[in-house]
């Protein structure tokens, strides 16, 4: 891993006092936070007189390189809905007006689209009043979208207002449009920071251990189990299936099996597995043999996971480019209904989609005020002219990630990894 990779791009020196109080515990403007912990891989760096690879520590600057009384902010949400859009809205408007006496924070309505005049969305001004209790509610009070828009009609848009920072929430794809918009405004020497704040109930961003939503998309999953648990033990030879979220990576699915130890089965992208056959992987055959011993089974699916047990279709895509996967807990469910009749064998199977309802609704715990963080920090870092940068989050500390590092690749769960032997170990397959 380069250095240079974790280097945060900056807009010039930052050469005024912070307005906020003295008692501030501010961050030195050279602390980091090493990317490996392991003892051994630091020695390595020190004996061979390298640099450490380290993130930058977020935090308030005790100097700051945009004038707050001057300053307009703009704040949007984009891609699909995630718990705690809302919490991070309201503390990116309270931290800049309350905080930084910022004079107007605008929302932009409906992701990018709302920075393209054609759409015809004129942008809400957020205020403390209008955002006071929208953390209690599902979704965002903005409005989102997916697709893209014209980079540079967008900074077009941005110089028309004046917007000055700008804080794009979602997920991978938002972040890279939110580096092309930093990228241009660099050619043009502007002087925009462009923060984005890592969205994704999937937990799929690399170089960040966390994002917002996912915790709260754990325990809405709980319901769900339990729920299938009952089904399944209420019927004879009942199996409850339960799908979640996760497109390319199964964290939702592996979490949620750690916390509900009833789950038997837990499916997920990274791990291939077939459907008849012999061996380990042969899914159908060990839940026969789990019918004969215990006559139920509970079942969850990330809904990337077995996208190779279709057949060959021309590929989809949505507005973002994500590919637009099969439903692997539809033919999981009409599969082992198929099998079990061929072999003569009853089984009553029940059948759980708990995408939408588990990304619509608000955060809680731990979860919202790791959204109230993450947009603290953000506004810290805008103010003291970081850019093209993403909030992240790594052991116990909050970061700095370039946009670049942070959309390198898609974190996925490491099959050797602790997380996936403890879900193993829990599990019959």
């Amino acid at each position: 891993m380069d250095i240079k990779d974790f280097q945060i791009p900056r807009l010039g020196r930052a050469q005024l006092d912070s307005p906020l109080d003295p008692s501030t515990a501010f961050i030195d403007d050279g602390a980091t936070v090493a990317y490996d912990s392991d003892a051994a891989k630091l020695a390595e760096y020190v004996r061979k007189g390298k640099t450490i690879p380290a993130f930058e520590l977020a935090g308030p600057r005790a100097r700051i390189y945009h004038d707050p009384s001057w300053c307009k902010a703009a704040v949007l949400t984009a891609g699909g809905l995630c718990p705690g859009l809302n919490d991070v809205i309201k503390f990116l408007t309270s931290t800049l007006r309350g905080q930084y006496k910022v004079p107007i924070v605008y929302g932009i309505r409906y992701g990018y689209r709302g920075l393209n005049p054609a759409s015809k969305l004129a942008p809400i001004v957020l205020t403390d009043e209008n955002t006071d209790d929208i953390h209690e509610q599902g979704g965002t009070i903005l409005g989102s979208s997916r697709g893209e828009e014209d980079t540079g009609v967008m900074v077009d848009t941005l110089m028309r207002m004046n917007i000055n920072l700008l804080f794009c929430i979602g997920g991978d794809g938002t972040a890279r449009c939110a580096h092309d918009i930093a990228m241009e405004a660099q050619r043009r020497g502007l002087s925009i920071s462009v923060i984005s704040i890592p969205k994704t109930i999937d937990n799929d961003i690399s170089f960040i251990d966390k994002s917002f939503g996912f915790e709260t998309a754990v325990a809405a999953c709980s319901r769900f189990a339990s729920g299938a648990n009952n089904e399944a033990k209420g019927a004879y030879n009942g199996i409850g299936l339960v799908r979640v979220m996760g497109r390319d990576s199964g964290f939702i699915a592996a979490y949620a099996t750690l916390a509900n130890s009833y789950i038997n089965y837990c499916l997920v992208p990274e791990r291939k597995f077939t459907l008849e056959g012999e061996g380990p992987d042969a899914l159908l055959p060990n839940l026969v043999e789990r019918m004969n011993r215990k006559h139920h089974a509970v079942m969850i699916v990330a809904e990337g996971a077995g996208q190779e047990l279709f057949d060959k279709l021309p590929e989809m895509h949505d507005a973002s480019g994500n590919l637009i996967h099969n439903d692997i807990g539809i033919l999981l469910r009409d599969k082992i209904r198929e099998h079990f009749k061929k072999l003569d064998i009853e089984v009553n199977v029940k059948y759980f989609d708990t995408s939408y309802a588990v990304r619509s609704g608000p955060c809680h715990g731990a979860d919202a005020v790791f959204c109230a963080m993450l947009a603290q920090n953000a506004v810290h870092a805008a103010m003291a002219g970081r850019t093209d940068m993403v909030i992240g989050h790594w052991g116990d500390h909050f970061t700095h990630v370039p946009i670049a590092l942070a959309t390198r690749e898609r974190k996925k769960i490491d099959l050797h990894s602790q997380l996936w032997t403890s879900v193993r170990a829990s599990t019959c397959f």
